[in-house]
């Protein structure tokens, strides 16, 4: 992993992401529809809820937006019926992609999924051949100069589980899903604001590619990203780019 830098790939991609904020927009709202039809209304009784509204919080969707989304979903049962799917494959150099979907027709998104995978060297694999190379876990990213100490002491008193500080000074704080809400709120009322935070599938090992071949993933990931039924995608892919 020598040769790149992890806090130039968060802000590479947080970027990327301001810059389609509107299609985030639309995703988040579908998360969150999805979220109070199958939880209930209530942020507080209901952790998907509670995530989605972070989410949305954070892309800085307005507060109106937000409630008619949990309206929609716990007000009636018309409307599309969204499933959540998961698909799994393989970018450049082997690099894994885990591709989380939310759908009414997955003839459609499968479809979809495996033309952006194969158009730039990528292919779809079968459900398990990726998944047991990440971790499901809560993660916040502080940026160089945060207080190490004080970032340790709150995030582990509060029930994470490993603090990872690289070379450049970035840390980060790993959890178990259920204690993500515990760990935030602990930290924030500790006066830390991590720069990022989400519940995520984090890879075990990173996949450092350079030049062309980082080239081609980047469309691979901009591709899968830009589909309307792709919530999220992961991948251990690490890229290099000019």
């Amino acid at each position: 992993m020598a040769g790149h830098s992890k806090w130039a790939n968060i802000q590479h991609r947080k970027g990327r992401q301001d810059a389609k904020r509107g299609k985030i927009w639309t995703k988040i709202i579908r998360e969150i529809t999805v979220a109070a039809r199958a939880g209930g209304p209530d942020p507080a009784a209901n952790p998907a809820l509670r995530l989605a509204w972070d989410k949305a919080t954070a892309a800085n969707m307005p507060k109106d937006n937000i409630l008619r989304a949990i309206q929609r979903g716990s007000g009636a049962s018309d409307g599309e019926n969204y499933e959540s799917i998961r698909y799994e494959g393989y970018g450049i150099g082997g690099a894994a992609v885990i591709i989380d979907c939310m759908t009414d027709n997955r003839t459609r998104t499968v479809s979809d999924v495996r033309h952006a995978l194969t158009k730039h060297g990528g292919n779809l694999g079968t459900d398990g051949c990726v998944t047991f190379m990440f971790r499901h876990c809560g993660q916040f990213i502080f940026g160089p100069g945060n207080d190490e100490d004080k970032i340790m002491e709150v995030a582990l008193e509060a029930g994470a589980d490993d603090i990872i500080t690289d070379e450049e000074g970035v840390i980060e704080v790993l959890c178990e899903p259920a204690d993500f809400h515990t760990v935030k709120d602990a930290l924030l009322q500790a006066g830390l604001t991590p720069d990022s935070d989400a519940i995520l599938m984090k890879p075990l090992n990173e996949t450092v590619l350079t030049g062309e071949d980082a080239v081609k993933m980047q469309k691979i990931l901009d591709m899968l990203e830009e589909l309307d039924d792709v919530q999220e995608v992961y991948t251990s892919a690490v890229l290099e780019l000019e």
